[in-house]
């Protein structure tokens, strides 16, 4: 038997792909035209704008923003405690057209500008500026989103 757990206070738009074993908290809106993996659990008091993507096994914390036509990849995780064990909780941000590689983690409160790139493994412990790809532990910029889009490029026509 294959199940997800979809709060009843969750608001789900149209056209949402939600695969298995999913958890969806209260609380939670998902815009239109997202598709979600399996194995991701969305938290509580969480926003996700419509046309993202979120691959299987993300952990998306209570408190978390995410914009529109996002793509967080597999087993991504988002914090929302920076100094665990604490009551006083902040989610992350991350803004429209933003691209969070596999297995990246993000810190809570830490914010990802528009169409930035964080790459697959990096640890964020601070904001981002927009249009700027991040690389490693701890992230620091290594391009600019017009380098990663020629790059993404020049791979598709080869």
């Amino acid at each position: 038997m294959i199940t997800n757990f979809i709060s009843e206070k969750a608001k789900i738009g149209q056209n949402v792909s939600i695969w298995h074993f999913t958890y969806i908290g209260d609380n939670v809106e998902i815009g239109n035209n997202v598709k979600i993996g399996s194995l991701v659990h969305i938290d509580y008091n969480v926003k996700i704008g419509e046309n993202t993507k979120i691959e299987g096994s993300a952990y998306i914390p209570p408190l978390s923003k995410i914009g529109k036509n996002v793509f967080i990849g597999p087993a991504a995780v988002l914090t929302n405690d920076p100094y665990p064990m604490c009551d006083k909780m902040r989610g992350v941000t991350i803004e429209e057209g933003a691209i969070i590689g596999a297995r990246a983690v993000i810190k809570a409160g830490v914010t990802i500008g528009k169409n930035s790139v964080v790459a697959m493994g990096a640890v964020v412990t601070r904001d981002v500026p927009e249009n700027v790809v991040v690389m490693g532990m701890p992230a620091t910029i290594r391009k600019t989103r017009e380098e990663y889009d020629i790059k993404q490029k020049k791979w598709l026509e080869s």
